[in-house]
């Protein structure tokens, strides 16, 4: 009998553990949203290259814990290369805005 009410508190806190963390990313998204939104369009370009370039940490990180798994299941495996692709296509995608931008700086060669 300890055994199931035991289990019954562990599902309550795991799902109220589950809904503080819903509400966590729900708020952290309007004020994501909120801080975003008040940013001048000349700096907009600047601060999204480099926060798509310091997504690297997302590219590493998963790159690790997918070497250090030992039995990972095909969930957690597709999770972590789907995580590993948004990675890679955000720090390539900031580096290449980042140039682009920095080639607006660049002055005309030899009349063009």
């Amino acid at each position: 009998m300890d055994t199931l009410v035991l289990a019954a508190e562990a599902t309550e806190a795991g799902s109220s553990g589950l809904l503080a963390n819903i509400a966590i990313l729900v708020l952290a998204g309007f004020v994501g949203f909120a801080v975003i939104s008040k940013v001048p369009n000349t700096l907009h370009t600047p601060l999204m290259s480099g926060t798509n370039a310091i997504h690297g940490i997302v590219l590493l990180g998963g790159l690790i814990v997918l070497g250090s798994l030992e039995n990972p299941s095909v969930g957690d495996q597709i999770i972590l290369v789907v995580a590993i692709a948004f990675g890679m296509i955000n720090v390539v995608g900031g580096f290449l805005v980042t140039d682009r931008m920095l080639g607006m700086f660049k002055g005309k060669k030899g009349g063009e």
